[in-house]
């Protein structure tokens, strides 16, 4: 878990991370014109784990 949120928040573009492991999730808040939601997927792809959805609000 701490694995998937530091290498989110050294992300460029994203203000908050919080990952719920136990329900699969991570809520990322994040502005839209540095750095893309598939972008955030690759980075915990990269990290060995698999990105299912993306959602964006």
């Amino acid at each position: 878990m701490q694995k998937i949120q530091k290498a989110l928040q050294k992300t460029n573009g994203v203000q908050d991370v919080q990952v719920r492991f136990n329900a699969g999730k991570a809520i990322v808040q994040a502005d839209p014109d540095v750095v893309s939601s598939q972008a955030l997927a690759d980075v915990v792809t990269k990290l060995g784990y698999t990105v299912k959805k993306i959602t964006t609000k």
